[in-house]
C-alpha cells in the first residue's frame, strides 16, 4: 500500500462511506506550456515521462489524437491503481499492443494489478462483485467516480454507470465507450448502456452548463486547434441531441475528477444499487448464453489458448 490510497471490497476491512471523500471540481488553470507537469485533472501528469512511454516523438506523430487521449487516460489510471498497491511492470518498450486489455499482460497494462500468472480462479457462477474483486480490482478510478456520483446526490443509474464506465479496459482498451457498453447492456437498461457508449466521445466536447470544462492536458497534448476524429464527432453529434444526453455527460463530469491517489474507496456503499440495476444471471456471467457470455468468459480464463 503506498500513501493513503485505499480499496475495499465486501469481506475485507473497509471504511464508512460518510469517509468518502469527493474530489472537488477544479477550475482548469493556465500554466506555463513548457511546465514539465500536466494538471487539471486532480492528478499531476508527468509530461516527459509518459511521452515517454509511447514510444518518443515518432511514435507520437503517427497516432491518432483519439487513441494518444486514450493513452493519457489508461496512464492515469495506471498511476492511481499503483497508488493503491498495483503493479505495473510498464516499460517503455512493450512486447504488447498497446489496446490488449490488462488481465492478457503481465502486470497490467495501464490499469490492472494482477500479474499475469496470478489470476485467481472465478468461483463458478461469478457475479460482478467477484469480477470486480478477481478482475478488475483494485478498481480506483470507477469507484473515486462512482463515489463522487453517490455524494453528490445523483440517480442510481448514473452511479451505477460511473462504476461500470471503464471496467472493460481489463478486457480492451480501443473505443472503450462502445465495447464497454456491449459488455453490460444485456444486464442492465438501455439508458445506462447508452451512457457508456457516449461518453467516450463527450470527453472531447465541454458542456460547461453541466460542470465539465475541456481539459486543459488537451489542451497540452493535442493543441488548441485539435479536432477529434470524424466517428468521435458523429458520436458527440448524434448524443448531444438525444434524450439521454445527460445521462452520458455526467459519467465525463465524474469521470474526469476521479483521480485522487489519496482517496479511500470501498465497494460497499455499491452493493445494493448493483442489487437493484444489475440483472445478474443465475448461472454466472460467461455461463449465460447471453450475446456477450463470451466476453466474460474471456475475462474469466485469459488464460485458454482457443
Amino acid at each position: 500500500m503506498y500513501g493513503d490510497a485505499q480499496v475495499n471490497f465486501p469481506g475485507s476491512a473497509g471504511v464508512s462511506p460518510a469517509c468518502l471523500p469527493i474530489v472537488p471540481l477544479p477550475k482548469a488553470s493556465r500554466r506555463d506550456a513548457r511546465a514539465p507537469r500536466l494538471g487539471g485533472f486532480g492528478m499531476d501528469i508527468d509530461r516527459r515521462a509518459f511521452l515517454a512511454t509511447l514510444g518518443g516523438a515518432v511514435a507520437i506523430e503517427a497516432m491518432p489524437s483519439e487513441a494518444l487521449a486514450d493513452e493519457l487516460e489508461h496512464h492515469m489510471i495506471e498511476r492511481l491503481d499503483q497508488a493503491a498497491g498495483a503493479r505495473s511492470g510498464q516499460t517503455t518498450e512493450r512486447s504488447y499492443r498497446r489496446g490488449v486489455g490488462s488481465v492478457f499482460v503481465l502486470g497490467g497494462s495501464g490499469d490492472g494489478v494482477f500479474s499475469a500468472n496470478k489470476l485467481e480462479p472465478m468461483p463458478p457462477r461469478p457475479t460482478l462483485l467477484d469480477f470486480f474483486k478477481l478482475r478488475f480490482a483494485p478498481a480506483n478510478h470507477v469507484l473515486q467516480s462512482a463515489t463522487r456520483a453517490l455524494k453528490t446526490g445523483m440517480n442510481e443509474e448514473t452511479i451505477l454507470a460511473c462504476l461500470l464506465h471503464d471496467v472493460v479496459l481489463s478486457l480492451i482498451k480501443p473505443d472503450h465507450g462502445w465495447w464497454g457498453a456491449q459488455l453490460i447492456e444485456p444486464y442492465v437498461s438501455e439508458r445506462v448502456s447508452w451512457a457508456i457508449r457516449y461518453h467516450q466521445a463527450l470527453r472531447f466536447y465541454p458542456d460547461e452548463a453541466a460542470g465539465y470544462e475541456y481539459p486543459e492536458m488537451y489542451n497540452r497534448i493535442f493543441g488548441k486547434d485539435y479536432v477529434p476524429a470524424p466517428h468521435i464527432k458523429a458520436a458527440y453529434t448524434y448524443a448531444r441531441s438525444h434524450k439521454w444526453y445527460m445521462n452520458a455527460r455526467l459519467i465525463t463530469v465524474n469521470d474526469l475528477y476521479a483521480f485522487d491517489p489519496n482517496a479511500r474507496v470501498s465497494m460497499e456503499p455499491f452493493i445494493d444499487i448493483i442489487g437493484r440495476h444489475f440483472k445478474q444471471p443465475k448461472e454466472g456471467l460467461g455461463n449465460d448464453n447471453s450475446p456477450v457470455a463470451h466476453m466474460w468468459r474471456t475475462l474469466a480464463s485469459p488464460d485458454q489458448p482457443l
